[in-house]
């Protein structure tokens, strides 16, 4: 069986230009509309270039059976995500309407779960659920990236809303978590991969990590091909300085609310 090609820079004079226009260490730009969920304990719209996600936290004054049974003290928090039909260019059908939960589902909320129990002390939130949910508008690459980025926002605002109100005495708020992808197009390692970027990757790789520096998710394939260590680490330092942004953001954005 032939050897899948190892990726080498481009040896060209022209100089590499991403289909948006963005340096390759740029992320695409972002904003949140804290509130979008009026009823939610807490709740952002991330638009990230053309990715938009609704992000949304309720609460529930209880925790599940098996926490119970166990005896297990504090509270659980818990993640569902979703792609709405029109959030691609062809209509997606509800799964609901086929019955069963996509694998690639299944995977991305639980990746959410991983990430936001990583930020939370649980044993604070007391006798508890937290239930995040995402919802994607609209898809343009990066969407469990950007799920996992804005439902910090989410998060971050109830529990501000319930210390607020009294319902908790300590902020469980351990450290931001944030996510977001890298790739190799062409030879180039690029921060923020868009869909048609994505696509063309001949590496994808995904990142989920806090604010502390520490991964909660390191994901990184090659499609018919391989990597070298410095390709690793060009997008380990891209990927790194990616989330840096990105928490200063998240920062902004519950301060200002």
């Amino acid at each position: 069986m032939p050897m899948p090609p190892t990726l080498t820079p481009v040896q060209s004079n022209i100089p590499f230009m991403r289909s948006d226009g963005r340096e390759f260490d740029q992320l695409r730009p972002i904003r949140f509309q804290n509130g979008i969920a009026p009823n939610a304990t807490g709740s952002t719209l991330i638009e990230w270039g053309n990715t938009r996600v609704i992000c949304a936290v309720t609460i529930e004054e209880s925790v599940p059976r098996w926490m119970k049974e166990q005896n297990v003290a504090g509270g659980w928090l818990t993640a569902e995500y979703s792609m709405l039909p029109y959030s691609t260019l062809t209509r997606k059908p509800r799964e609901v309407s086929k019955g069963k939960v996509e694998g690639r589902t299944q995977e991305i909320q639980r990746l959410i779960g991983r990430a936001m129990r990583s930020a939370v002390d649980l044993e604070k939130v007391g006798a508890r659920t937290i239930c995040v949910d995402c919802d994607v508008l609209q898809a343009d690459g990066g969407t469990r990236t950007a799920s996992i980025t804005g439902a910090f926002i989410a998060l971050s605002l109830a529990v501000k809303k319930l210390m607020a109100e009294g319902k908790l005495t300590a902020d469980p708020i351990l450290h931001n978590v944030a996510a977001v992808s890298v790739g190799i197009v062409q030879g180039q390692p690029l921060l923020d991969l868009c869909y048609v970027e994505d696509v063309a990757a001949a590496v994808d790789m995904n990142f989920a990590m806090t604010s502390s520096g520490e991964f909660i998710e390191l994901q990184g394939t090659g499609e018919e091909a391989t990597f070298t260590e410095a390709q690793l680490q060009a997008m380990l330092n891209l990927g790194r300085s990616g989330i840096r942004r990105l928490i200063d953001l998240q920062n902004s954005s519950v301060k200002t609310s």
